[in-house]
Formats: structure tokens, sequence, C-alpha cells
């Protein structure tokens, strides 16, 4: 892992915890590159394999055997895990923007973060369907979907809008489910309806003649209904409506079509095709932006391939390479997607139908293949070997260039005392980042800096003070910096006083200026998020450069003299 006492050359940020990131991650526990950092923001902390989504919904795994936890995966690869939401990308200054957090800044960036059901702006989409994508939210509105079947008194009619292999087997599943659940509760099985719609001519149409027959036979062995040339234009609360075939009765309907692609890429200004995924090289490269890699649903090949999860697995070793080559200045590695796949299509009830350019097969022995490769794919990122500490920095790496091996070479000149403190231009930087606050009795503070603040103490008021310093227990700086402000400034609160002002200690580790500058304002940031809803200001405070992370506050607070609550005074 990264070692504390590494410095930071480079910033490498994925955003998404796609299934190609989770390669990277654990391409890079596997073998770390000292001096690059990883960051990865997220959505989810819990990443879920799709290949595995309608076993769980049929009811053959749960929550854990479908889901990879980024948590370990992230403290395995050394890397930051910043649970985060990501709205906006600043090409130009290479920063990464999600509410309710500083921004990241980066020197690679790696985007892998799927893609969305597209609804074309259907009326009551929104309002009334359950989109498969993104999956958590989907999972989370299966389950209520669940307990509104059970609960359901008559015939309960379920559409399935999308006829690709994500719509049939959704389908196949959700009857399997339900039709059990119904069934272990002494009720009809029956009373469950399923449709799909599609609005072709048929289903499965990316496979051969052979596949598209056996789904269609194992659809009316279980009587679902398929309705072809169903072009939906409108969904209510219990009905769908298409263009030329009226309505069709529905109690629930479920979002499978085409992916879409989210609009913050295209307006971030990378390039994009027509639908709006982000355009790559044979490198997985954006085709106008060489520091941004994309794979997964969100990128457009030169050389198209299915929305599919399968593809962006065997994106990632490439993409792992990929960025460990640019890192260094090293020449690329192209990816060359498969002509043919082979995949593995489940109908809900532990069988399954392999299909590979012409020719399909079936049988239950297919989902227990599947079911092995899907839990093997698994465990390669939930059962974590232990790692050795990497090594040091290696600047014949190619990972520092030569204005970073300048910035390097002094570290080892910086001394402790005044020497260690962080550079003034930095921590100039920072303060003008950081939002300006006063207040009356704050005389000398933040917005006039000197040698000290000078603080009043109103009449009839007596300042009571407390301190607190912690070692960095968090990989993600903002939270920490929050964190240990919430801690200090509860010393001061248990004894009844308001808080006036605070004065910050900060240790940040030895890096290049730029790494400095980010770490000290994200920690104060966070700090000042806690800090600020109190009324209290940032005074001033002292900051240093040491081996690792550490931060603290002197909380300044106000109380009447005889208002104040002691420990002794608890009965």
């Amino acid at each position: 892992m990264q070692k504390n006492n590494t410095p930071v050359v480079k910033d490498l940020v994925l955003v998404g915890g796609g299934h190609a990131h989770v390669s990277v991650l654990k391409r890079f526990a596997m073998k770390p590159m000292p001096g690059l950092r990883i960051t990865l923001m997220t959505r989810d902390i819990h990443t879920p394999y799709s290949g595995m989504l309608p076993g769980y919904v049929a009811g053959h795994y749960d929550y854990d055997d479908c889901h990879i936890d980024l948590g370990p995966l992230a403290r395995f690869a050394g890397a930051r895990l910043y649970h985060a939401e990501v709205d906006r990308i600043d090409l130009r200054e290479k920063k990464v923007y999600s509410a309710g957090r500083p921004e990241v800044s980066y020197d690679l960036l790696s985007i892998n973060t799927g893609s969305r059901p597209d609804s074309v702006n259907i009326p009551g989409v929104d309002a009334f369907a359950i989109a498969a994508k993104p999956i958590d939210l989907f999972l989370q509105k299966w389950e209520a979907l669940v307990e509104k079947v059970l609960c359901s008194k008559g015939d309960f009619n379920l559409v399935v809008v999308g006829g690709g292999a994500g719509g049939v087997e959704i389908t196949l599943a959700t009857q399997h489910r339900l039709q059990s659940l119904l069934k272990e509760k002494g009720d009809d099985p029956k009373r469950l309806k399923s449709t799909l719609l599609t609005q072709s001519d048929g289903i499965m149409h990316m496979h051969n003649t052979g596949v598209r027959r056996r789904f269609e036979r194992i659809f009316s062995e279980r009587d679902i209904m398929i309705k072809p040339y169903h072009q939906v234009m409108e969904v209510g609360a219990d009905f769908v409506r298409t263009v030329d075939q009226g309505k069709v009765a529905a109690d629930a309907v479920l979002w499978v079509t085409t992916a879409a692609a989210p609009a913050w890429p295209g307006e971030a200004g990378l390039e994009v095709d027509d639908g709006g995924f982000i355009t790559v090289n044979d490198y997985l490269q954006s085709t106008s932006h060489a520091d941004v890699f994309v794979t997964g649903d969100v990128a457009s090949l030169p050389d198209p391939r299915p929305k599919s999860g399968v593809f962006a697995v065997r994106q990632g070793p490439v993409l792992a390479a990929n960025l460990r080559r640019a890192a260094a200045g090293r020449s690329l590695k192209p990816y060359r997607p498969q002509k043919k796949f082979l995949g593995l299509i489940s109908t809900g009830n532990k069988y399954a139908v392999a299909s590979r350019g012409d020719w399909s097969l079936e049988g239950g022995w297919l989902w227990q293949v599947k079911n092995r490769i899907d839990h093997q794919f698994m465990q390669k990122f939930n059962d974590l070997p232990e790692m050795n500490e990497e090594a040091g920095l290696d600047l014949t790496s190619g990972i520092a260039d030569s204005k970073a091996i300048k910035e390097l070479s002094t570290l080892a000149m910086r001394c402790g005392g005044c020497g260690a403190k962080v550079g003034a231009t930095v921590l100039s930087r920072v303060l003008q980042r950081l939002p300006a606050t006063s207040r009356e009795d704050v005389l000398i503070g933040r917005d006039a800096p000197d040698d000290c603040a000078m603080l009043a103490v109103p009449p009839g008021k007596v300042m009571l003070q407390s301190v607190d310093y912690f070692r960095a227990f968090i990989d993600d700086n903002y939270v920490f910096g929050a964190i240990a402000a919430n801690h200090a400034l509860g010393d001061v609160f248990a004894m009844g006083a308001e808080a006036q002002s605070v004065l910050a200690i900060a240790t940040v580790p030895y890096g290049r200026e730029k790494v400095v500058e980010e770490t000290l304002y994200e920690v104060l940031a966070g700090a000042l998020s806690i800090v600020e809803p109190t009324g209290a200001v940032l005074a001033g405070g002292h900051s240093s450069e040491g081996a690792e992370l550490a931060f603290g506050l002197t909380v300044n607070g106000l109380a009447d003299p005889d208002k104040i609550w002691r420990k002794g005074g608890l009965q």
C-alpha cells in the first residue's frame, strides 16, 4: 500500500466503482506504483455485479453474494475511498466535483460509471416505472415490489419493457421469485400475470435465431406473454400506453431498455457520440483528452459492442495496464474486444441458455457453469490476501518528471522547527479558498492575520478552552477534518458553552506543493463544515509537514460562569 512516508507524485482518480475499476484496484494492490495516489469516488460503497442480478432477483443469492465491498478493496489497494457522486468535471483545471465536499484534483482520470435505461423522456416512467439501472436503486424498489405483490388480491399484472437479454432475464427471474413466494404463502402463483413489451418484432435481437426460439418456447411454457411492436409512449399508475396498440394493464412496470448516457461528460467538454457516450480510442483513452480514460457502458468504442458487463470486466486488465503506463509516460496497450463472446443467460429457475455466434445450448448444467464462473469472479475481490508494504519511491520509474524530481529533492532538506512549517504561499492559497467568516468578539483573526489571534470576552462571560488532536484514522481527508472538529467541539458543548472560535493544528505529510495544498484544504474544509454552523470562526492555527496526517483544534467557548455544567455537579 501507499506508505505514509512515500511522497505523492501523481494523483489517479477513479470515478465510479464499476467492473473495470474493481479490477484496477486489485491489480494496483498486487503490484503497487509508489508515488501514485489512487482515489476512488463512487456513489455506491457496495458495487453490484450485474451478472448475478437476475439470480438475486430470482432468490438464489443474497446481497453479499452479488456485491463487492469497495471499502476493503480500496484499503487493499492503498486507495482513498470517497463516498460521493460526481456531478461535474473541470477538464482544464483537472478537478472533479461532487455535492457536499471539496473538489478533488487529478493528474489521470478514469471514468467507469455505467449507464441508465433510456426513457427518452417518456411521461410517467420516472414516477411509475422501476428502472433496472442504477442497480442499487432497482434493488431497493424491488423489495418494495415483492411486498406489494404478496399483499395484493386478485390478478397482479407485472409488465417488463425491453426485449433484450436484460429484459428477458428480469422477466423470468421476477416471475420465478414472485410465484415461489406466493406458493409458499399458500396463495395462487398463477395470479401473477407477466408480460414483456418490445417495440421490435420479437425478443433477443442481439442473439442468433436458435437463442430467440429457445426463449420464445420458455416464455410460452411459463405463460408469459410477449407483445411485439409495442412502443411505449406513456406509463401510468396502472397502465402502459403504446403508440399503436393502446393500453396494457400494469400494476407494476419494470423498465429494462437500452442504455442511456449521463449528461455531465458532454457538458464537461469530453467528446461524446450522438448518444452522449464518451468516445475513446483503442487504448480506452478519451479522444479529446489524453489524461482521461473511460470504460464500461459510458464508453463509446471505435468498434462498438453491446452495453454489457462482460466487456467492462475484460477492459479492466487493459485499463489497469494503461493507467500504469500513462503515469510513467510510456506507450499504451490497445484493447481488442471480442468479436464473439459466450453469453450464459439465466431463465430464473437455475437453468440457462448459452449463446455464442450462431450456436446455442440450454440446460441446468449451464446454470451451474455460470454460477461457478460468477462466484469465482466475486471471490477475487471479496477474499483478499495479506500484502507486504510496498517499496519506496523510485525516481527513475518515470512517474516523476523533471519538475517533480526537483521538488522532491528538496524534501530531504526539510527539518523540524520553523523549517517544518507548510510554506507561506501554500497556506495563503488554502486560506483564500476557505469561506471567510468573522465575529465582533474575534478582534484579530484570519481576516487580518498576525502572530496571535486576539479574542474579546464579553462582560459577564468566561472563556473555556479545550484541545483535541488526532492521527488520521480514515482515508477521506474531508471526513477526517469533520470528525475531528465534531469531537473537539463536543467538550465545550458538554460544559454548556457556546463555541466562539477555533485554532487549527495540522500536520500534513511531506509531498509536492500541490499535494500538500490539497490535503490541508480538504482537512480544513471538512472541519469548517462542522464549525461554521455553530457560529464559531477559524481564528488561526499552525500547520507543519511530517510523516503522517494529523489534525486537531483548540476550541474557545463562552459561557455564564454560574451556568457551566461540570462533571462534579452531576448527580
